[in-house]
């Protein structure tokens, strides 16, 4: 299956037809299984989102939601930090996201 690095998913802007509405800051894995709920992101506004990794589209140069209404505002961002990881903390060197999401170590070249 096909994935991608989440350094390097983290350093996609987030467009919705074109239009840059954010930037990824944080990627948020399941509390109890390693599977990537979202992203957090920082707008073009400062505020802090999270958009729901099954809503989002990730392509070669960004990220793309067909709506703004996808993103989640920041009161209720904080729902889902209470409920999730920080992928920093999952303990993965080299964390990488599969398609549907799974989160796994990078496999070696080797």
């Amino acid at each position: 299956m096909k994935g991608r690095r989440i350094a390097e998913l983290l350093s996609l802007p987030v467009r919705m037809h074109g239009i840059q509405l954010g930037r990824p800051v944080q990627a948020l894995v399941d509390a109890s299984a390693d599977r990537l709920l979202g992203l957090e992101l920082v707008c073009g506004d400062g505020a802090h989102r999270f958009l729901p990794f099954a809503v989002a589209r990730v392509g070669a140069r960004e990220i793309e939601v067909t709506s703004a209404l996808a993103l989640i505002d920041e009161r209720d961002l904080a729902y889902y930090r209470r409920h999730s990881r920080r992928v920093a903390d999952v303990g993965y060197d080299d964390p990488w996201v599969d398609e549907d999401g799974s989160l796994r170590e990078a496999r070696s070249a080797a």
